[in-house]
């Protein structure tokens, strides 16, 4: 499936609050992750470039968490957003979640040049609390597990 027509949750946050190194639309220096429904599941893909290298051939390591931290917490975003009755490109600004826990086990080293494909499951625990679990994929080879509590994000964090 092509999801890269489809409209990210990230791609519908406002603009004071796209700036994360990791999924952030407005950091020019960030990765650029977008999460999409697909199913009743989540994911986010993302082709790793050169530098970001572990050792020659291989992922570094923080990238992985990156992936599963951003996927986590748009993930979360999409699901309460969906909860709320709007889906991306509805014109309503989703909810912002920011990362409680991050828990990332590494099963295989990640494969340097291959497409990651991070696949998530997104359950309710508390109307300001989701969790997110989520399988990061290089090819058919399943490098990374990970888990995200996804908190609400604030309203401190809107203070300038």
């Amino acid at each position: 499936m092509m999801v890269e027509n489809k409209i990210a949750i990230q791609d519908e946050y406002p603009d004071d609050f796209a700036w994360c190194y990791g999924c952030g639309r407005l950091n020019e220096a960030g990765y650029h992750l977008r999460t999409y429904w697909n199913g009743n599941q989540t994911e986010t893909v993302y082709h790793p470039k050169e530098e970001h290298i572990a050792i020659p051939g291989f992922v570094y390591g923080g990238l992985i968490g990156a992936l599963v931290d951003c996927h986590g917490t748009g993930s979360a975003a999409l699901a309460l957003h969906r909860k709320n009755g709007f889906e991306p490109g509805s014109g309503e600004v989703p909810p912002r979640f920011v990362t409680g826990s991050l828990h990332v086990d590494f099963l295989k080293p990640t494969p340097q040049k291959m497409q990651l494909k991070a696949i998530g499951n997104v359950e309710e625990i508390h109307p300001k609390k989701w969790k997110v679990t989520t399988e990061v994929y290089a090819g058919s080879t399943l490098c990374a597990k990970g888990e995200v509590i996804a908190v609400v994000m604030p309203a401190s964090f809107t203070n300038k």
